[in-house]
């Protein structure tokens, strides 16, 4: 007797097949080979991480890359300071095209040549990629990214302030104390608060909000509902009457044993780490010299504390005056009066970098020539001479709106996708992943 199958089962059947495919390639792209497996088994579907790789390779053979129109380039680390790759992304349709495993010239070139009919290319200044598209490309319009372009200039008023390091010193210490004590600090991680002061500030808030509540009548099991503490946290405040502070932890390091000798030498007046970290290999110390200055840090003196904080907060580095030229902050207008006052040269470099800053922001092309002009006979003419080389990429900075602000971006998710894979897997499942992903 023959069965017949009704054609909307085989319909249905047909579409639940599709739809576990689609889950499992988006398991794939989401855990990778093994990890997918993993995952797949715990929804129910059995499933190697072969062939959830098969899987997705046969999707990428079927997407063939379309040619862009224009096309940003950049490099991604797969290992900092030692193997990188080159990211090529669609600034159009904002998508990553393709991944290449260096960023030779030569790879970039026989890229280029694959796929011909690229007009527009958008590059940071390095000579590599360049190089490619004048080889491979040569009818395609360069482009250089404008953040690049002010990231060099910040580094060229870097270098040019390093041999005024003396002025800006005696500027910042006591030409004028009214000038030193406007300097501010230069923003980053080192000036903000640190992990344990803001939790200490969090734990000091709360605690003056438990003392608020018991004041105004209110129970103790009430006060812990309401700030969604323990209650035995509020029993031990009370109990305590002051805010608790917390006591520093101690950690051990191996100069511990070496502490009579050490606290000897400090009473003597020997402040020199290399010099106690030599004397002490030589009576058998077995650490690093990280644990001398470690616990002469610990055993300091605060008056000598205060002394080095003192006399460190009066220097004042190249880098730290490139960004008060720059930024111009309102609490820096005194300092930078009496640098400029102190030195005409540091007053022009600093003119000169803020001009180019307002040229790239506003993409002034008609200031593009005097600044050129006016870069003359100041330190800053090497940093000019390097952008008349690369004088049509500059133009088209100035004249176009690409960038390479969209693939600095995919370079970033590219990132978190390598961290997630834990380094275990090739550059060939990475460029899966972030082809299938854009």
């Amino acid at each position: 007797m023959r069965t017949h199958i009704s054609i909307p089962l085989i319909r249905t059947a047909q579409t639940t097949r599709l739809r576990l495919a689609e889950a499992l390639n988006w398991i794939t792209l989401a855990a990778g080979g093994q990890a997918g497996s993993r995952l797949a088994h715990r929804l129910g579907l059995l499933v190697s991480g072969s062939t959830l790789l098969r899987q997705m390779r046969r999707r990428i053979r079927a997407n063939s890359t379309q040619v862009p129109r224009v096309l940003g380039i950049d490099d991604w680390a797969w290992r900092k300071g030692h193997r990188y790759g080159t990211i090529l992304c669609d600034l159009e349709r904002r998508r990553v095209i393709d991944l290449l495993p260096d960023r030779e010239a030569d790879t970039v070139v026989a890229w280029l040549k694959q796929h011909p009919g690229v007009e527009i290319i958008s590059r940071d200044r390095g000579g590599i990629y360049a190089e490619a598209a004048r080889r491979a490309a040569p009818q395609a319009i360069q482009v250089a990214d404008r953040w690049h372009l002010l990231s060099n200039m910040s580094e060229a008023l870097r270098s040019a302030l390093e041999s005024h390091r003396r002025t800006m010193t005696e500027v910042s210490k006591g030409s004028s104390n009214e000038a030193a004590a406007e300097v501010p600090t230069l923003p980053g991680p080192s000036h903000r608060p640190s992990i344990k002061e803001q939790n200490r500030q969090r734990r000091y808030d709360l605690y003056l909000q438990v003392r608020d509540l018991l004041d105004a009548g209110i129970s103790q099991s009430d006060v812990a509902r309401q700030l969604d503490v323990s209650l035995r946290t509020v029993q031990r405040w009370i109990r305590a009457g002051v805010f608790p502070e917390r006591t520093p932890r101690h950690y051990p390091h191996s100069a511990e044993p070496y502490d009579d000798y050490l606290n000897r030498r400090l009473g003597e007046g020997c402040r020199n780490v290399t010099q106690l970290f030599r004397e002490l290999k030589q009576r058998g110390f077995a650490g690093h010299y990280s644990s001398v200055w470690k616990w002469l840090d610990q055993n300091r003196s605060p008056k000598e504390s205060r002394t080095k904080t003192k006399a460190t907060a009066s220097r004042i580095s190249p880098r730290h005056a490139a960004w008060l030229m720059l930024k111009e902050p309102e609490s820096a207008k005194s300092y930078l009066e009496h640098l400029y006052r102190a030195s005409p040269e540091i007053a022009k470099l600093a003119q000169v970098a803020r001009e180019f800053f307002r040229i790239i922001r506003h993409r002034d092309l008609q200031a593009w020539v005097p600044w050129l002009a006016s870069t003359e006979d100041t330190p800053l003419a090497a940093f000019a001479s390097s952008l008349l080389r690369d004088r049509q990429a500059v133009m088209a900075a100035l004249q176009m709106p690409w960038s390479n602000g969209q693939v600095e971006g995919q370079v970033h998710r590219l990132k978190l996708i390598k961290r997630q894979m834990y380094g275990r897997a090739s550059f060939d499942l990475l460029k899966l992943r972030v082809l299938q992903n854009a």
